[in-house]
């Protein structure tokens, strides 16, 4: 390999255009294959691109330079190189030296271009057709990128320059040349979509913060295109008919987005944006004038869908006519000619890499249809969604697809209300009628788990019809959505009952179904229908016209009864054990029991007959395998419908009578169960002997179905509960995800400008440097948690009075960094650094485990660096070719470095976590289960005291936390919605994750300023409150242990003070002894207690303030006391003591048991 490496170099350094070229070709397969290739690469610079060579030799020796890596010593060569080929006469060698320039590190390419703007505009101009195509698809690249953006955000001239460039590629979209027409309309395209999506920068590596400057630059630049490409659109579209058919798909995006952004408004708030004070070119067009734009350019792209043999190209214009069709005024046959050209792909089996974005395409383009071609798709779409293998599109396609059959029956029915004549095939029943998919819905087995999509997804919307409609306040892809829903819903608020009662009786099979275990579609159908039940009040029978009652409600109702007594019969029928008890529930809880013919009490066929069978079957059922029934909550679920059915119904009551005694009096019956089978038979007794007083046994019916809690796939360990909770956060997602999006950050900044959120504040810079230090450094870092990358941006400036012509920057590492390329360190070169004059340059490193970890940086400057100047320039003609690389290999003298080590830039532990969202329930379940503890003390000094922080309390400002106010900001999420507000003191609960997945929990408790009698003393202002943290991996907390200071220090921004265990035991006796005393005296003075029952009545609060959170302040005895007359206390006071106790117990149980241990 040595002897192919020394050939190679021997004949880079040849002076044979064709050896050098052979050479470079053979360098490229070994790195291809994998080979170190940097000697190669470091010759190649100094012999080609430094050096006079042909163009192909440069071309090559740039596709070298690409495939490996440079020092910064090399990538300055390539620099002076480029510098030098830019004014060559051969415009091939110049087009060469200009691709290159995306390459160069952003570091490097603001002094390059600046030094070479000159040269580079005047490329633009050139005869040659090579060059104008290398200048337009290289600045397309880099001047479309965030690094580029801020750039100008700090050099005026730069920005100037970059927007004179950006004109002139719009320019090119005329060019005569075809190829340079292409590249230019395709870099004009590339900045359109970096304004919506900024996906090149992204995949570039760039992890900037959008400033209002930055976003101000990048808004002017675009809505200058978008006056161009509107200006000059007939022009334009003439251009792209006489390209080749293959380069006219790079035509169609710009033109279109350009066109929209018009025609629809948003150019105003992009030029709002911008900030620029120009005058509108479009000010004076009209609405029928922008409407004529956009069918020109449907009617230039119509042909293509009809005529195109190339499947990429139907698809691009498909998409774009799609997104023309959105506009005001736009017309449904572009939409539905695009999706018929779609699903033609679909049939041709053409693009079927692209089946997903095929019918994304067409489902979320949907309601641009008309009725009659929206119902005729929903059969094909179905059986297209249900053959997609990702869920995530399947989700979000059915999810399309429901929505859209609500809109089409709420706008049908609508419209017949209106006197409009029916159209066939509107109703929801119309999306079974595929015979696959209704075989699939009426099948008792079926091993596909399309169909549990379905009906979750089709239930889930439902629920979402009846939630208050979105506002919408900027024309887009919703805006006929919401007119729809609006439209079939604004006439009554609960209009979105009759899809939904037809939902309920299309998927009535689902009960039958047996799912493996699964429940979760079943769950959300007898949800639906207990909410259906209870907004029509079944119970109560149906209403009558001299009652109020509208016919449409009566025929509802009526509907609603049937469905009741079909459901009783298919009881029989249920293959799942655990829904037997939930439909049993959902039914008997709801169902009319007066309307039942009393003739027909022996009927075994009669409803009532039915329900109670089938309660003794659940109570009877001795088959019970834990892993297919719940048989603790079946029989609780069974016993209350027993309560309340026997309460509400006299017969009822005599049938469950007999079946209670019988289950209690048998062996399955535990001793909780017969305890609850004898109040429950106390009550049914009580009610038939007071008729008056059924509310008893019997409450109103509430609308809830209580089997669809379950979050935890802890609570069963078999494989169908993790399933079901898989599924229901797959259709979750996708249906809050059309329904309730979150709006882009183009969107939010369009809606709310410059004041949005999104332009965040760069973070606070710290200082590297002494202050008396020849070079001044500050750093700042961004941090990108999908990547697991780390960013520093460094700042140097030269306080010395001379300047300096060199200065390295080198950057090492410790912790769990690690640089992308494997080196151990990384250098920075900075030429020319001018006296006070801000240098920046920046670093990315990855984290490979949560652990703590910093960036060491040390500064090399050369004062003397240069000394000994070379003449570089030479007349390539005149002399030898040996004589003149010589010359170019003659270094000047770099001297003696004066080293300067700054402190190093410690990266916070907090910023490798991330806030994970979890329920208080779900919290506290895990929090036990989390086998890593660590547990120490800070301490804040808070300002005011006494009176002070009283009044500070009275007028609203917290009384507690003054030291902890910037936990708010790190990266927790804030679980505890119970956090204690009160005078007492406070716990509050945060979770998170780390980017590696391991749970991290935390509990602070403190208590607030004002108690004073958990502070170090009376005379202090410095207050307690201990810090515990769980995590679910051991070597999280050994981390945040190790330097328990600097984990406080991240946490609160230096707020807190850590306090060793030993000072924390003697402040606490302190205390305790002060107490005591205090309580002594007040024993001793004090009268006999008249109300003895106010400790009871302060548990009762606390019990009903803490939602549930049990607290071990004691137990009450007997039967609940009334509130005493004699109490001199008011509620809040009560209030106040009880959650003061609660704080302080949890508070002493901590401090006690670590007490214990440290003893």
């Amino acid at each position: 390999m040595d002897i192919l490496f020394s050939q190679i170099q021997a004949d880079l350094r040849s002076n044979d255009a064709l050896r050098q070229s052979g050479a470079l070709l053979q360098a490229l397969q070994q790195s291809a294959a994998g080979r170190d290739i940097s000697i190669i690469a470091k010759s190649a610079v100094e012999e080609i691109v430094a050096s006079p060579a042909s163009a192909v030799s440069k071309k090559l020796a740039f596709d070298l330079i690409r495939s490996t890596r440079l020092t910064p010593d090399l990538w300055e060569t390539v620099c002076t190189g480029i510098r030098t080929d830019l004014d060559f006469p051969d415009p091939d060698v110049t087009a060469a030296a200009v691709s290159i320039l995306a390459a160069i590190p952003s570091y490097r390419l603001g002094k390059l271009i600046a030094d070479c703007n000159k040269q580079i505009s005047n490329c633009f101009d050139s005869p040659s057709d090579n060059l104008r195509f290398s200048i337009t698809e290289t600045l397309g690249c880099i001047l479309a990128r965030d690094d580029l953006v801020t750039l100008c955000e700090n050099n005026m001239n730069l920005l100037d320059r970059v927007s004179v460039w950006w004109t002139r590629i719009g320019q090119n979209m005329l060019d005569r040349s075809d190829a340079v027409s292409k590249v230019a309309f395709e870099s004009v395209g590339r900045l359109f979509q970096e304004f919506e999506s900024k996906r090149m920068s992204r995949l570039a590596g760039d992890k900037l913060i959008d400033s209002e400057n930055s976003v101000a630059i990048r808004s002017n630049w675009v809505s200058s295109m978008i006056d161009f490409v509107w200006r000059k659109r007939n022009a334009l579209m003439a251009r792209s008919l006489i390209l080749p058919v293959e380069s006219f798909r790079a035509t169609v995006y710009p033109l279109v987005y350009a066109v929209k952004a018009v025609a629809s408004g948003s150019v105003e708030v992009i030029r709002k944006l911008s900030m620029s004070r120009t005058a509108n070119s479009h000010d004076l067009d009209s609405n029928a004038e922008k409407l004529v734009g956009v069918s020109d350019v449907v009617s230039h792209l119509a042909p293509f869908l009809a005529s195109s043999l190339e499947p990429a190209l139907i698809f691009e214009v498909a998409i774009n006519m799609l997104y023309l069709a959105d506009v005001p005024g736009g017309k449904t046959e572009w939409a539905s000619q695009s999706i018929i050209a779609i699903l033609t792909l679909w049939d041709r089996q053409e693009f079927s890499s692209a089946r997903e974005s095929i019918v994304r395409a067409v489902v979320t383009n949907l309601h641009l249809l008309d009725l009659n071609m929206q119902v005729s798709l929903f059969r094909r779409l179905l059986i297209m969604v249900r053959n997609l293998r990702a869920e995530s599109d399947r989700m979000h396609a059915l999810a399309c697809i429901c929505r859209t059959a609500l809109c089409v029956d709420l706008f049908a029915k609508e419209s017949v209300r209106r006197g409009q004549k029916p159209l066939p095939g509107t109703d929801i029943a119309s999306l079974f009628e595929e015979a696959r998919i209704k075989d699939d819905l009426n099948s008792t087995t079926s091993k596909s788990l399309f169909r549990e999509e379905l009906v979750a997804t089709l239930v889930e919307s439902c629920f979402q019809l009846s939630l208050p409609l979105p506002e919408q306040k900027n024309s887009g892809m919703e805006s006929r959505v919401i007119g729809a829903l609006a439209y079939g819903t604004g006439y009554g608020a609960l209009n979105w009952t009759e899809p939904a009662l037809e939902v309920v009786e299309v998927c009535r099979p689902c009960v039958k179904w047996d799912c493996e275990g699964r429940t979760y579609a079943i769950d959300c159908y007898l949800k639906l229908l207990v909410r259906l039940c209870h907004i029509y009040d079944t119970r109560g029978g149906v209403k009558r016209v001299k009652d109020g009652a509208s016919q449409d409600q009566i025929m509802n109702e009526t509907r609603l009864q049937n469905l009741q007594r079909e459901l009783v019969k298919d009881l029989r029928e249920v293959n799942t054990p655990r829904i037997c008890a939930r439909l049993l529930w959902a039914i008997s809880e709801h169902i009319d029991l007066e309307g039942l013919d009393p003739l027909l009490a022996d009927d075994p066929e009669d409803p009532l007959n039915i329900i109670i069978s089938n309660v003794h079957k659940v109570l009877f059922n001795i088959d019970a395998a834990p892993t297919s029934t719940n048989r603790l909550q079946d029989v609780q679920a069974v016993l209350l419908c027993a309560q309340r059915l026997g309460s509400r119904h006299a017969r009822a009551g005599q049938l469950l009578i007999k079946e209670l005694e019988e289950f209690r009096n048998g062996g399955l019956a535990d001793s909780v169960n017969k305890h609850q089978c004898r109040l429950i038979l106390q009550r049914i007794k009580y009610v038939t002997n007071h008729h008056e007083s059924k509310w008893a046994g019997v409450s109103e019916a509430r609308g809830d179905y209580p089997f669809s809690h379950h979050q935890l796939t802890v609570q069963f360990y078999e494989a169908s509960a993790a399933q079901d909770r898989k599924l229901e956060g797959l259709v979750h997602k996708a249906i809050l995800e059309l329904w309730r999006p979150d709006p882009s950050e183009l969107t939010l900044l369009l809606a709310k400008g410059i004041d949005s959120k999104l332009l965040k504040v760069p973070p606070i810079a710290n200082t590297l440097t002494g202050s008396s230090d020849p070079c001044y450094v500050e750093a700042y870092h961004l941090a990108d948690s999908s990547d697991g990358r780390i960013t520093l941006h460094l700042k140097v400036l030269n306080l010395t009075e001379i300047d300096l012509n060199r200065v390295d920057i080198r950057v090492g590492l410790s912790g769990a960094l690690y640089f992308m390329d494997g080196s151990p360190q990384a250098v920075r070169q900075l030429r020319n650094l001018n006296s006070q004059d801000p240098v920046l340059c920046s670093v990315t490193v990855g984290v490979s485990h949560f652990e703590r970890c910093a960036l060491w940086v040390q500064v090399l400057y050369y004062p003397f660096y240069g000394s000994e100047s070379v003449d570089y320039e030479a007349d390539y003609a005149e002399e030898d070719p040996q004589v003149t690389r010589h010359k170019r290999n003659l270094r000047p003298e770099t001297g003696e470095p004066v080293i300067l080590r700054c402190q190093p830039y410690k990266i916070p532990l907090t910023e490798l976590l991330l806030p994970h969202k979890i329920s208080p329930v779900e919290y506290f379940r895990l929090w036990p289960s989390l086998p890593a503890v660590v547990e120490y003390t800070g301490t804040y000094t808070y300002e005011g005291s006494g009176f002070m922080a009283s009044a500070a309390q009275q007028y609203g400002a917290s009384p507690f936390l003054s030291g902890l106010k910037s936990l708010s900001s790190k990266p927790f999420h804030k679980v505890c919605s119970h956090a204690i507000r009160t005078v007492a003191g406070f716990q509050l609960c945060f979770a998170a994750k780390t980017w590696y997945g391991g749970f991290l929990g935390m509990m602070v408790f403190g208590a607030s300023e004002v108690s004073r009698n958990v502070d170090l003393g009376d005379e202090t202002t410095t207050m307690i409150c201990k810090f515990v943290v769980r995590a679910s991996d051991a070597s999280i907390t050994k981390e945040i242990g190790s330097d328990l200071q600097g984990w406080l220090d991240d946490l609160t921004d230096g707020g807190v003070e850590y306090m060793p265990e030993d000072e924390v035991k003697v402040a606490a006796a302190e205390r305790l002894r002060i107490s005591m005393e205090r309580i002594a005296l007040l024993k001793a003075a004090q009268a006999p207690p008249k109300t003895p029952k106010s400790d009871e009545e302060e548990e009762e609060e606390d019990e009903e303030d803490e939602d549930g959170k049990k607290k071990e302040n004691g137990e009450k005895d007997g039967k609940p006391k009334g509130p005493s007359t004699l109490s001199k206390l008011t509620a809040e006071e009560v209030e106040h003591r009880a959650l003061q106790s609660a704080v302080l117990q949890e508070w002493h149980m901590l401090c006690k048991d670590r007490s214990a241990k440290v003893k």
